[in-house]
C-alpha cells in the first residue's frame, strides 16, 4: 500500500481521529513517521493535561507497521510489549518520531533466522513543542519467519 493512502486511512481511524492524533508524514520508504496531538477540549483530562492513554496510542501501531513493511509476507510480526514513563504533564502540541535503520531490520533478520523468533525493543519520546519529554516508550516487536513444510510436493505455509 503506498504509504500517503496509509496515512490518511490512518488519520480517519477512529481510535486516533477522536484522541485528536495526526500522522503528519509516512514517509514513501516506511523508515520514518511523524505523529503530532493537539490539545482539545475533547482530548483533555480533568486537569487539563493530554490523557496518558493517548500519549501511548500515538505511538502504538509505527514500529510494528515499519518492520511488517520492511520484512514483508515472509514473516510474522506483531506487537509483543509496550511500557510508558510519563515524565512531565502534555500540555499544548506533542509529537512523536520513528526512524527505522537498516540495523534494526539487519537485528531482526538475523535473530529471525532458521525460523527462531526476533525481539527487539524500540523507544521513542513524546515531546511538547519546546522540545522537552512528555513521555518516553518503548515497544517490543516481535518476528519470524512463517514455517513452510512440504505437502504432496507443495509448499504451505502454517502459522
Amino acid at each position: 500500500m503506498k504509504a500517503s493512502r496509509l496515512r490518511r486511512g490512518m488519520n480517519l481511524w477512529p481510535p486516533f481521529l477522536f484522541a485528536g492524533i495526526r500522522v503528519v508524514e509516512l514517509s514513501d520508504d516506511y523508515r520514518h513517521v511523524k505523529v503530532r496531538m493537539r490539545l482539545h477540549w475533547w482530548n483533555r483530562n480533568y486537569v487539563g493535561t493530554h490523557f496518558g492513554g493517548s500519549l501511548f496510542a500515538m505511538t502504538d501501531p509505527f514500529w510494528m507497521l515499519l518492520v511488517l513493511h520492511h520484512l514483508g509476507r515472509e514473516h510474522l510480526v506483531w506487537d509483543r510489549a509496550g511500557e510508558i514513563e510519563f515524565v512531565k504533564p502534555g500540555r499544548g502540541t506533542v509529537h512523536a518520531e520513528f526512524h527505522l535503520t537498516d540495523e534494526h531490520l539487519d537485528e531482526l533478520r538475523s535473530q529471525a533466522a532458521d525460523n527462531n523468533k526476533a525481539l527487539l525493543w524500540f523507544s521513542t519520546d513524546v515531546l511538547d513543542s519546546s522540545g522537552e519529554v512528555v513521555a518516553r516508550t518503548r515497544k517490543q516487536v516481535y518476528a519470524r519467519r512463517k514455517n513452510r513444510k512440504s505437502v504432496d510436493g507443495a509448499v504451505a505455509e502454517t502459522v
